[in-house]
């Protein structure tokens, strides 16, 4: 398994210039050519006010971003027999337990993605394309090596045995990964940002990587635009070089 975390800056709008010369180079991996985006909601408070409208929202924005604009430009990184387009939302379920305790640790996400897909025959099972989502409720962090979010990152994705993929995403409930934005508008976002990578590099530095500057997502980090009526990360292009 690895990981790619995006990291956190002191503010959203700051970007570093990249170590070198950005450039992705195809490493041989699986990409997810047409992906299956399942969300799971994690914790009662997103049946609550707030929380409950942002499920609706960040629903939304699966169902347009997945067949937008943005889906269009990752298809520079088709390879023979694996052409990337567009994908669909294939599912999303909101868990009434809580997560164990303030802190969760990646294990923790893993297994509850397992448990989730032996209990609920209902849910789309993993697949070369399926991407789960897990979005955690307000003031609950999660451990990832000697870092945690919302003190060192803000997301990230990761794999199971290269066989089920998926992506963590933390509340924005800190100024790190909020930076006075709105809470749809971190969300989507960050969202983007590990969408994009999850696609072309699913396990991580085995797609689409660059050894100096990351994924596609970390050589843009924290340049947004908007798609539609949501908040999006800009994504590296070796076409253009530059982010779109």
């Amino acid at each position: 398994m690895a990981v790619n975390p995006i990291q956190i800056v002191p503010l959203r709008t700051q970007t570093a210039a990249p170590v070198t010369a950005p450039k992705l180079t195809y490493r041989g991996g699986p990409l997810l050519s047409a992906v299956q985006v399942v969300t799971f909601f994690w914790g009662s408070a997103w049946l609550q006010a707030p929380q409950a409208a942002l499920v609706q929202e960040v629903s939304g924005f699966f169902d347009f971003v997945l067949t937008s604009a943005l889906l269009d430009q990752l298809a520079e990184y088709s390879v023979p027999g694996l052409a990337i387009g567009h994908g669909s939302r294939a599912g999303s379920k909101t868990l009434t337990d809580a997560p164990p305790g303030s802190s969760v640790t990646d294990t923790a996400v893993q297994q509850l993605i397992q448990r989730e897909l032996a209990a609920d025959s209902s849910l789309p099972q993993p697949n070369a394309n399926t991407l789960y989502f897990v979005f955690l409720p307000p003031g609950t962090s999660i451990a990832l090596g000697a870092g945690s979010s919302c003190v060192n990152f803000c997301g990230y994705h990761s794999d199971v045995n290269g066989r089920i993929f998926y992506a963590v995403m933390p509340y924005p409930d800190c100024s790190g990964c909020l930076g006075g934005q709105s809470d749809i508008d971190a969300l989507t976002s960050t969202s983007s940002h590990e969408l994009c990578e999850a696609i072309t590099d699913p396990v991580p530095g085995q797609g689409w990587y660059d050894d100096a500057n990351g994924e596609i997502g970390d050589i843009c980090a924290w340049q947004t635009n908007r798609l539609g009526s949501y908040a999006v990360q800009l994504e590296w292009s070796n076409r253009a070089q530059s982010c779109v």
